[in-house]
């Protein structure tokens, strides 16, 4: 296989536009120049929140039967295994007080 000049050399983004040098070049001088950051979009990372602030997280481990079962009922009602076990959760809190 034939080395390439580094001039040649072209990478390829997820977008499938093409990187080339002069557009690599482009970029850093772009980039030197500085940003405004009052101009940027700003973008909302994440899962959006199951209420006010962020949601905290709750991890636990079931049994491997649970999970299929709670997989299964999930599929049945075109649900996430999450939204099923924070039902769960909820009712047995419920039934507690």
């Amino acid at each position: 296989m034939a080395k390439m000049k580094s001039s040649e050399a072209v990478k390829a983004r997820h977008s499938g536009a093409v990187i080339t040098d002069g557009l690599v070049d482009e970029l850093a001088d772009e980039a030197e120049a500085g940003y405004d950051l009052r101009r940027a979009e700003r973008r909302q990372v994440g899962r959006p929140s199951l209420g006010a602030g962020t949601s905290p997280r709750l991890q636990f481990r079931v049994s491997p039967d649970l999970y299929a079962a709670a997989e299964e009922r999930a599929r049945q009602e075109g649900r996430a295994v999450s939204d099923i076990a924070r039902q769960a959760l909820r009712a047995y809190l419920h039934e507690a007080s």
